[in-house]
């Protein structure tokens, strides 16, 4: 029998690499089943959540807003910028067309958490600045690989703070988007004084608990006037709360 070969330090090396690799392609192939693959379709009572509603980027393409509007959506959250310096190139064309159509319209900002909150702030109050909004500004408070990986919560929270901070002593509403993940680690306890758009594929009626008032329940929907899949959301509440919601929603005067 011959003598068990022992593999030499390069060899361990190699193997390690690989099989750092083989891991991140498993955990990469994990996220996209679960974001992409997995069906997200939730049934929708609309009579009982008769106000529906979409959210926006230049990703969606031009978008038809009379027919959205005509399809039985009544709001839409447009994206108008991300981090300190992007600013959505479809904002201003996506905001006057679908306040042509009549539709209630709010802002968001995608926040990175490698960024001030003063540095955001100053980003979407000088893409927002002069636009009439029925909707608070919302800050899109989400982990995803890349967003600032290496920050720590202490100081992604404080950053947050900053920036609502700003945009409320600028006379704003204030609404933060995230998951259900995000609400346990950034939104409960600590910003409990926004408005919570809370992004998960279930029904409404299954999160009773939860202090969300509008819900983002598939991000494959279809909608007259619209290419594509586009994200669908309901607000949490009758006709007559949904006008209630947008009388107390505050801009500056």
């Amino acid at each position: 029998m011959g003598r068990r070969q022992v593999p030499t330090k390069p060899d361990f090396i190699k193997w390690l690499l690989l099989a750092g690799a083989a891991a991140l392609v498993v955990l990469a192939c994990a996220y996209i089943f679960r974001q992409y693959i997995l069906p997200h379709s939730v049934n929708v009572d609309r009579y009982r959540y008769p106000v529906a509603g979409i959210d926006v980027s230049k990703h969606n393409g031009k978008i038809d807003f009379d027919q959205v509007r005509m399809d039985d959506y009544q709001f839409v959250f447009i994206k108008a910028s991300e981090g300190k310096t992007y600013k959505d190139e479809a904002f201003d064309r996506n905001y006057r067309a679908a306040r042509k159509a009549d539709l209630k319209v709010g802002a968001y900002h995608f926040f990175r958490k490698n960024r001030t909150g003063r540095e955001q702030a100053d980003n979407l109050l000088g893409v927002v600045k002069g636009k009439t909004l029925d909707l608070p500004l919302v800050i899109d408070l989400e982990d995803d690989w890349g967003n600032g990986a290496t920050v720590s919560r202490s100081t992604a929270i404080e950053r947050v703070l900053e920036m609502v901070g700003i945009l409320k002593d600028k006379g704003y509403s204030v609404m933060i988007y995230t998951n259900k993940d995000g609400y346990e680690k950034y939104y409960k306890e600590l910003l409990m004084d926004c408005d919570l758009w809370l992004c998960s594929f279930t029904s409404p009626d299954l999160l009773p608990d939860l202090p969300h008032c509008i819900q983002q329940f598939d991000h494959n929907g279809s909608v007259a006037g619209i290419e594509g899949d586009v994200d669908l959301n309901v607000f949490r509440g009758s006709k007559g709360e949904w006008s209630d919601f947008l009388e107390n929603v505050k801009q500056p005067s």
